[in-house]
């Protein structure tokens, strides 16, 4: 494995795995920081909304594999140093052309919750907190303008994230060793 794409829905746990991988050596690519940065350029605040808007936009015109289209080239510089793990890869277009561009050397890994619990997460994270009704209205969004599910089922692996981190990490390191 040279390169592994963290799925699952907002408040699943991908950022704590990635952040986790990154710690041992891989080097994180976080697609949504496109969206942050961009939002920026824009000179608009960061809300959920205007993250929304930006990356329907950014898909718009490059797009639905546009996050992938953008960071392809980061992605293989990266892999000529180390490992890479994505967080963030959402849409079924970015899934089949990093599986077009990388092959076999990508792995997907999905991580699930519930939704009430991914909520909860949501509306406790100290960086962009979501309320229920807005998460929900992300998750909506995310499903069908931006075909999130389609690699959430192509995932080659699963792990539910049901409990805390610490119970997470355990799974994804035991997972790893049996690579």
């Amino acid at each position: 494995m040279q390169t592994l794409a963290v799925v699952g829905m907002a408040g699943s746990g991908k950022s704590v795995v990635t952040t986790h991988l990154q710690s041992k050596g891989m080097e994180r690519i976080y697609f949504g920081n496109l969206v942050i940065q961009e939002v920026a350029a824009r000179h608009l605040p960061l809300t959920p909304n205007n993250e929304r808007l930006v990356r329907e936009d950014l898909r718009r015109i490059h797009g639905m594999a546009a996050m992938a289209v953008l960071s392809l080239p980061v992605i293989r510089a990266a892999l000529e140093r180390v490992p890479v793990v994505i967080d963030g890869l959402y849409s079924f277009a970015e899934y089949k052309l990093l599986r077009q561009s990388l092959g076999d050397s990508l792995v997907v890994l999905a991580v699930t919750s519930t939704r009430a619990l991914r909520y909860e997460r949501l509306a406790k994270r100290p960086v962009r907190p979501l309320t229920a009704a807005e998460a929900e209205l992300r998750d909506m969004a995310e499903i069908e303008n931006i075909e999130k599910g389609g690699p959430i089922a192509m995932a080659d692996f699963t792990v539910i994230n049901d409990g805390d981190p610490s119970q997470l990490l355990a799974t994804v390191d035991h997972w790893l060793q049996g690579l």
